[in-house]
């Protein structure tokens, strides 16, 4: 390290002054971060200075003055290394290597650097000016940790990040909100399936460059989530030209056990009776990946191309049936940027994560057994699609820039079923349910389905003066989407064999009498879909102002507009001017850039998902008949249960016709919203250490579900005298056939109240609606960490939360019975169920201890642990409404608070045990194979397989125990100990 006319005596102290130096200039400029893929560098120098940053691997050089104030940024700045050169009065020079990073503000200062010049690689420094709560990782600090290589598993190592119920999908829970309220981008673009929003696209894994988590505290320019959002940042061509080849194997014969779980206990209602047991089964992945990015024309036009081509093969054994699945679709990027002159900036991304598995499906002739019956055909499932973005970048003046976008994304939810002819029948008299029949899948969806979105978005920043910067955005998004779901078989229908206990009571009240257990035969009819359109627009505007030397304020303010349109084009949700205010400020303490404290507030919106188009504007038919079973099944494939005498009436959800748009949603609705308040701060310790300790508020203001509920506006009608006998049922009926609103609000529907088709505005009070409670959700967390940063040496990542998620409502998903009706689930759709729902949610959880980190043992070796302990979900004991709210709450059968007739609150039947999980690596750099690398990843090292769900309903009617409560869900287990051999070759 070379230095001037002040020399300083140690390089100890050398290297603090220069750490200090740089995390003290943060805040000297203010934060110019207007998209998810950009960065920023900010410092001070002498008023009047000139400074030059260089991006020698990409072409691009920018030039600014700095101000009156001494205070210098350059926005919008694609990542990678950096050299800032300032250039004083007097012609001499100082230098300084800055790393860019998406999201991130990075420091340049040059006050203080008469003494102290700073060239080489940056240390990493505090963003004293960020606000956010947010972990960045690159490509090289993902490389160094053992962890499954998709974009959720990288998500949850991100403090208090809970991984969500495995029915639902494989998405994260971020700051207590369910896991389809989370946004996920591409290069800033945004790749969130909005059907329900548990699906995203992504690139290849090798494809990702950093990847950003962001669990609260965000600016305006961000919206649309209440949980988090996930920003991923591909890699791109640099001036050098640089490839490779990788390949992974997770070998079958090196995997933990395949297991079910069996209950011995005959006493269906004990918790922890039910034991893993060993079966066959397997799954083995393959997957190679070429890559190569560089200049295709010198300083003008870079690329970077990657091919990923993989084997993926699951053999799964059940009780009745098995399939042997493959994956064998490749995937590709594609990542261009064009200067095209040195103050504007072109990029194209093009990607394609398009999946088809197949599926071949048997007969299994012996429980869990290996040898193969008859031929169900094969299942072909694709998902994912093609996706194009185009962004321009130009620097106007040194004090103004501007981006725009524009991109369409594609993701296709595909399903050829072969035995879609078959009805599905589950015959669940014992403790373990068995299928009977020739179906496959509990349901088809269109072979057609599919998404498609068009976005775009304008961003500008302004440097008025000194002290303020201001920025300024909008953009607009169009989803289209083709959907539809119907019941297996010829009769559209569900077929469930259960067994009534004596005086046990269906949903449709129906009573047994006959004075002992009566097996009986649910069928119930489902069928949807249609085409749809959903439209999403926003505006912010954002004023960063350097209020004092060491004080940074933020205030922005943004604008959300929601449109849902049916599948005849006509609005019936259409939503304006939701203003969503976010306050922030940073404090450097001591102005040494040693210790900062950050707060923020702020209030999220997001949108109407396109599910709720589906399920609440389209035609659909669901309703269900009660059967005895006469004893028998049929001789031929489909096996159909014998119909005895039909017991009680049918009970009808929906009648297959479409409302009118105008009769299912409150005019007067307003989108699901909640506020934020976070405090905290951050302090550089010794060396490479920082630790910090932050509170996290989360409160939901406002719900939005459907209302199902005849009695309450019917009562409430007749009462009030204003309406004729026959006008209250026009009332009730409106409202009984799922009415979209805002629950704990006054409703308002537009009622046909004479059959004239003439609409009349009638707005029922809340409490006339009978709910017992209000939607509530809380989310409290408090959060400590620690990082020691990588030296090449070693590095260590951990932290710790204490969290409390509470309230009557987890969010658009409800996992207490794995449903995944965005919007429209089954909260609030009568008032019994919500019966005892105020408790802990079931993405609470207590503790939660993350820690990992990676050793240099020699130049050629490095080892690396990943270590999670979180505590157990809360359990519920669902059962059969038994209360006196309502009549139509037992409808739904095992959904309620009342376990076998008693009222059980929310997360009073215990919680689940700890995850704990470790994973351990080792990788091997050897010096005679000038860039090879092989590493082994040992992953739950001690085949851990702790349930993170169980089935929580208890009864198959009033009085009638259900065998299979208890029971671990399958996609919620622990993944079984795996190993992962990795190989790669750079040049």
């Amino acid at each position: 390290m070379s230095h001037s006319r002040k020399c300083l005596t140690t390089a100890a102290v050398l290297r603090r002054s220069a750490l200090a130096i740089a995390m003290g200039a943060a805040l000297s400029a203010t934060p110019v971060l207007a998209q998810q893929s950009a960065g920023s560098i900010n410092g001070q120098a002498r008023a009047g200075d000139r400074i030059t940053i260089v991006n020698k691997a990409v072409g691009l050089t920018r030039t600014v003055t700095v101000d009156k104030d001494g205070g210098y940024v350059v926005s919008q700045l694609p990542p990678g290394d950096y050299q800032v050169v300032v250039t004083r009065s007097d012609g001499s020079t100082r230098t300084q290597t800055v790393a860019v990073v998406p999201g991130k503000g990075s420091v340049a200062d040059f006050n203080a650097l008469d003494q102290v010049i700073v060239t080489g690689s940056a240390v990493k420094t505090i963003d004293m000016k960020s606000t956010e709560s947010a972990t960045l990782l690159n490509k090289a600090d993902i490389d160094r940790i053992p962890v499954v290589r998709d974009v959720t598993a990288i998500a949850l190592l991100a403090p208090g990040a809970v991984r969500g119920d495995g029915r639902i999908g494989n998405v994260p829970s971020l700051g207590g909100a369910s896991p389809a309220e989370n946004a996920y981008y591409i290069n800033g673009f945004n790749v969130t399936n909005i059907v329900n929003g548990i699906a995203f696209n992504s690139v290849p894994f090798e494809g990702i460059a950093n990847q950003q988590v962001k669990t609260g505290g965000y600016g305006a320019e961000y919206g649309r989530s209440l949980g988090g959002v996930i920003s991923v940042t591909t890699k791109r061509g640099t001036d050098e030209w640089h490839g490779g080849v990788s390949a992974s194997f997770e070998p079958a014969s090196l995997r933990g056990s395949s297991i079910y779980f069996k209950n011995a206990n005959t006493d269906a209602l004990k918790w922890g009776d039910w034991q893993a047991m060993n079966r066959p089964g397997d799954f083995d992945r393959r997957k190679v990946s070429a890559y190569a990015g560089g200049a295709l024309v010198k300083d003008t036009l870079y690329g970077f191309g990657l091919v990923q081509l993989q084997n993926e093969r699951t053999r799964w054994y059940g009780n009745t049936a098995q399939y042997d699945e493959t994956n064998k679709t490749p995937q590709y990027l594609l990542k261009l940027d064009w200067n095209l002159t040195k103050n504007n900036l072109i990029e194209l991304t093009a990607f394609n994560d398009k999946t088809e598995r197949n599926r071949a499906n048997f007969k299994s002739p012996k429980a869990y057994g290996t040898e193969r019956g008859d031929d169900q055909g094969t299942d072909i499932y694709t998902t994912g699609g093609a996706t194009q973005i185009l962004k321009w970048t130009s620097w106007l003046t040194d004090d103004l820039t501007v981006s725009a976008m524009y991109g369409v994304g594609r993701y296709s939810r595909s399903s050829i079923i072969p035995s879609s002819g078959c009805e599905y029948i589950s015959d669940e008299r014992g403790t373990e349910a068995v299928q009977r029949g020739c179906a496959t899948q509990t349901q088809v969806g269109d072979p057609a389905a599919k998404d498609k979105r068009t976005a775009y978005r304008f961003d500008v920043e302004y440097a008025l003066n000194a002290k303020h910067t201001l920025r300024a955005g909008l953009d607009s998004e169009v989803y289209l989407t083709h959907d539809g779901t119907v019941a297996p078989g010829a009769s559209k229908s569900w077929w469930t064999l259960t067994t009534l206990a004596a005086d046990g009571k269906l949903p449709n009240n129906y009573v047994n009498t006959t004075g002992a257990p009566l097996d009986i035969v649910t069928v119930r009819y489902f069928e949807n879909g249609g085409d749809f359109r959903t439209e999403n627009s926003a505006w912010y505007i954002e004023d960063n102002w350097q209020a004092t030397k060491n004080l940074l304020v933020s205030a922005g303010l943004r604008s959300e507009a929601f449109t849902n349109k049916n599948g005849d084009g006509k609005a019936f949700i259409d939503v304006k001017n939701t203003f969503a205010p976010r306050l922030a400020a940073a404090w450097d303490v001591a102005g040494d850039g040693k210790l900062k404290v950050y707060s923020n507030l702020g209030r999220y919106y997001i949108p109407v998902y396109a599910n709720t188009n589906v399920r609440l504007s389209g035609r659909q038919g669901d309703w269900t008949d009660y059967y005895k079973f006469g004893g028998s099944f049929s001789a031929d494939k489909l096996e159909l249960p014998a119909l005895g005498a039909k017991l009680g009436e049918r009970k009808t959800n929906s009648d297959g016709t479409a409302p009118d748009p105008r009769t299912i949603v409150d005019p007067n609705i307003k989108p699901m919203f909640q506020d934020e308040f976070i405090i905290g701060f951050q302090k550089a310790l010794v060396d490479r250490w920082s630790g910090g300790v932050k509170y996290t508020h989360r409160a939901l203001k406002n719900s939005m579900d459907d209302v199902c509920s005849f009695e309450g506006a019917y009562d409430w009608a007749r009462k009030s005298g204003k309406y004729t006998e026959a006008q209250a049922r026009r009332i009730g009926n409106t409202i009984s056939r799922c009415f979209l609103a805002n629950p704990g609000k006054d409703l308002t529907a537009n009622v046909d109240l004479d059959g004239k088709r003439e609409l009349t505005a009638v707005t029922i009070p809340a409490e006339a609606l009978r709910f017992p409670v209000k939607p509530k959700r809380t989310y409290d967390a408090l959060e400590f960490t620690v990082e020691r940063a990588w030296d090449k040496k070693w590095s260590l990542q951990g932290s710790y939360v204490l969290a409390f998620s509470k309230g009557t409502t987890e969010g658009y998903i409800k996992s207490d019975i794995g449903q995944r009706d965005a919007g429209i689930g089954q909260d609030w759709d009568h008032p019994g169920l919500m019966e005892g729902s105020d408790g802990y949610l079931p993405n609470d959880r207590r503790h939660t201890f993350k820690l990992w980190g990676s050793y240099a043992a020699t130049d050629e070796w490095r080892l690396g642990a990943n270590l999670i302990l979180q505590s157990g979900r809360p359990r519920n004991c669902l059962g059969t409404y038994a209360g006196t709210i309502d009549s139509h709450s037992i409808d739904y059968g095992s959904t309620s608070f009342y376990c076998m007739g008693k009222l059980t609150p929310r997360g009073t039947a215990g919680r689940l045990d700890w995850t704990k999980e470790l994973n351990l690596q080792a990788t091997y750099t050897p010096r005679a194979l000038k860039g090879m690398t092989f590493s082994v990843d040992l992953l739950n090292v001690f085949n851990a397989r702790t349930p993170g769900a169980v089935d929580e309903q208890s009864d198959n009617g009033l009085n009638s125990p259900r065998p299979a409560y208890g029971q671990p869900d399958a996609n919620s287990v622990q993944q079984p100990r795996r190993v992962r051999l990795m190989a790669q070759y750079e040049f």
